[in-house]
């Protein structure tokens, strides 16, 4: 009768989880870039009271069936589901959509190279290209204190014309890195994941290449995460959550029922 106790706090113990991925999704509704996360769940060991195929009897027949019991379930991973997020206008020259597979590449405080899909860019002091946290893209790009128009084409190329002129001029080439396995890396926080051994190394190339995906200008990709799919599994989640309580309170009722007999 324990065992039920303890396989139902399991049961419990996953969906709120599950919960807890379910609200970081809601939460990260309207955040540029994110990507929404999935829980996924697996079985606990099993304990064998009867092996399929065991024979039964003297005279050689097998049981066509075993007899196990389970021991509950427990969170095995998080899953990031890398589909497309809505593109939503902001007639900004530095606001950059990607549209396709790929990561921009951004400059982390310790050196290393971190990962993000969130293209709201901006200028520092020094002309340069940067993340709303003050990450600089790479390879870096710069630009004249007396500039006046930025483009970026689909294929990353970022050309612009200082003020009073007519002529424009090309300030660098925007790269994309894509990954054998991008549910593999680290999310960091501030929109930016770092590379693992699970993700494998970064390939980078130019946008359109490689299987890579296109830029667009004057656009953010909002967030993929649908609030409509986000609630009806938050149901779900809260609904077998009761149960499982109510699993515990019916075993913790039995166990009671047979401790009163011994009376």
């Amino acid at each position: 009768m324990l065992k039920s106790l303890y396989t139902s706090a399991t049961g419990m113990k996953a969906q709120q989880i599950m919960v807890d991925t379910i609200a970081n999704n809601i939460a990260n509704v309207n955040t540029a870039g994110y990507k929404k996360t999935q829980a996924t769940f697996e079985d606990l060991l099993y304990v064998t009271l009867q092996s399929p195929g065991l024979q039964e009897d003297a005279s050689g027949t097998a049981s066509p069936i075993g007899l196990q019991v389970g021991s509950g379930s427990r969170l095995s991973g998080t899953t990031k589901v890398y589909s497309a997020g809505t593109l939503e206008g902001t007639n900004r020259q530095l606001d950059v959509a990607l549209t396709g597979n790929g990561f921009f590449q951004v400059q982390l405080p310790d050196g290393q190279t971190g990962y993000t899909r969130d293209g709201q860019f901006l200028m520092n002091a020094d002309g340069k290209l940067v993340t709303s946290a003050g990450l600089i893209l790479q390879p870096e790009i710069s630009f004249p204190n007396d500039i006046d128009e930025i483009n970026i084409d689909p294929e990353g190329r970022v050309t612009g014309r200082v003020a009073g002129s007519s002529t424009t001029s090309t300030f660098g080439q925007i790269q994309l890195a894509k990954f054998v396995n991008p549910s593999g890396l680290s999310s960091q926080g501030g929109n930016v994941l770092r590379e693992t051994d699970a993700s494998g190394g970064a390939t980078a190339s130019t946008p359109g290449s490689n299987g890579l995906g296109l830029l667009q200008q004057g656009f953010i990709e909002r967030s993929n995460v649908e609030i409509v799919n986000e609630l009806v599994n938050l149901i779900v989640a809260q609904r077998a959550y009761e149960v499982n309580s109510r699993s515990i309170q019916a075993s913790d009722q039995m166990l009671s029922t047979a401790t009163s007999i011994v009376r």
